[in-house]
């Protein structure tokens, strides 16, 4: 899954009765906000998968996922609301959500996978800026000194070293309200990539003139092997759709008139829509340009070569992207731990005290005003410093990008955007047990589950291969 940015971009917004931002948004706005949530680094991987799986299962497989992420943003966007009345409590989260629904034990397990999940992320995302950077060094090589020259560069330890003190840096940003800029870039960025991606495809497949790839996809030695293959595909695909942590959130946007679910619906089907278009150009165009080649990050496998410096800018708009997508996660995590240390502690100092440290020599307009300053609190440097250091280091011992966003994608894919949704709809409804339609449900929820436990096992085993040689 790609990524979820915050939703908060005004510095100052107006609050309604109950102390939460007033909710402008409109059907265009959540459109807007579902796609910059979904689309991220996982579509670089899609070709790669659509290869193992080849012409026939690989589209089917997205649009199964497609429709699978619409029915559960469906019966998640009418959990808003409790217990379905409009004027009734707002649910302005997933697990505020749960907690209402399913109660404190549901929460428990919402919070523990999703915390998990938003840990892996930042793990995927200090591997994947390793091989973006490590890429771009190595196309101006090729470029240089010709595509057979011996540019393969080592680098990766480097560059992940680099990356974990940028955001080392970074995560000293005291809350989300800080960090808008950030979020706009990350959406720009993530489109700009995106669409190279697309585009480098579309046009070697017609520079070729020949439609490349096979109905089975890629041929292994064993038939093992093939299965984990297509399980560590389907992984990367889990990855790259739902959208369910952040749903609730974007919904609390939206304006009422007319109700928040029936706006959500709306958008839920555009933005899916416009979402499974775009995922089937960049993956089918990937695999039909390089075959079963594709390589697992199309920008960084070098299927491409020239324009040099457009896969040079594509790979920086993917770092520019991770470097703020890293701490629009990691915010989350760390609010959290702010939250949990404080009410653990609530008379330390190293929790509770604030140092000012002066950060500007300069006073602004030349002497009225006073300095810029930093409110330091050791307990944030202390649990930021070792969370980036952890996440830096196992993407040291873990540089493999798609057999981690694998067992990502399949972690929280049943739990997350199946299993939860569908219990809390049926609180929701009232729907008794073993009625036709709690049967359809459970079946549904069934079906995901052992879809989903497939990926899991074959991308953990992928992640164990690679690891031992």
């Amino acid at each position: 899954m790609a990524p979820q940015l915050p939703l908060d971009v005004a510095s100052a917004p107006k609050l309604d009765d109950d102390g939460h931002p007033q909710r402008t948004g409109n059907l265009w706005t959540c459109v807007a906000h579902i796609i910059t949530a979904v689309i991220g680094c996982g579509v670089l991987a899609l070709s790669w998968s659509v290869a193992q799986l080849g012409w026939v299962a690989g589209p089917i497989a997205m649009v199964c996922f497609a429709f699978v992420t619409y029915i559960s943003a469906f019966l998640l966007s009418h959990c808003y609301r409790s217990p379905g009345s409009e004027k009734m409590q707002r649910n302005y989260s997933y697990m505020d959500a749960v907690r209402v629904h399913l109660g404190r034990k549901h929460t428990w397990l919402c919070g523990l996978l999703q915390y998990l999940n938003l840990y892996g992320i930042g793990i995927a995302y200090t591997i994947t800026t390793a091989t973006c950077m490590r890429a771009i060094k190595r196309a101006n090589c090729y470029h240089s000194e010709g595509r057979d020259a011996p540019c393969d560069s080592n680098g990766e330890h480097f560059y992940m070293l680099l990356f974990g003190a940028a955001q080392l840096l970074l995560s000293f940003i005291p809350n989300f309200h800080k960090m808008a800029w950030l979020s706009v870039v990350a959406a720009i960025m993530s489109f700009a990539y995106s669409t190279i991606g697309l585009g480098l495809g579309l046009a070697k497949t017609i520079g070729d003139g020949t439609v490349k790839g096979n109905i089975a996809g890629v041929a292994m030695a064993t038939p093992m092997q093939k299965v984990w293959r297509v399980a560590q595909a389907i992984g990367d695909i889990a990855f790259a759709y739902p959208y369910t942590i952040v749903l609730l959130e974007i919904q609390d946007t939206l304006r009422s008139p007319p109700p928040e679910s029936e706006t959500m619906q709306k958008g839920n089907v555009i933005a899916v829509l416009a979402t499974t278009f775009f995922y089937l150009c960049v993956g089918c165009f990937g695999y039909s340009a390089f075959g079963n080649a594709a390589p697992g990050n199309l920008l960084t496998g070098f299927g491409f070569y020239e324009p040099y410096w457009l896969i040079d800018f594509a790979n920086a708009c993917i770092v520019l992207h991770l470097l703020g997508g890293y701490q629009m996660f990691s915010q989350q995590i760390f609010t959290f731990a702010d939250r949990c240390f404080a009410a653990s502690f609530p008379n330390s100092a190293l929790v509770n005290r604030s140092y000012s440290v002066k950060i500007l020599p300069w006073r602004r307009g030349g002497g009225g005003g006073g300095a810029g300053r930093y409110e330091v609190n050791l307990q944030r440097v202390c649990f930021r410093t070792v969370y980036v250091a952890s996440t830096t280091g196992l993407a040291l011992v873990f540089p493999y990008f798609n057999e981690v966003l694998g067992v990502l994608g399949a972690l929280v894919f049943w739990p997350l955007a199946i299993y939860l949704p569908v219990e809390m709809y049926c609180v929701q409804r009232r729907i008794s047990p073993w009625t036709p339609r709690w049967a359809a449900l459970q079946a549904f929820s069934v079906v995901c589950f052992v879809v989903g436990t497939f990926a899991f096992v074959g991308s953990v085993e992928g992640v164990i291969r690679k690891r031992l040689g």
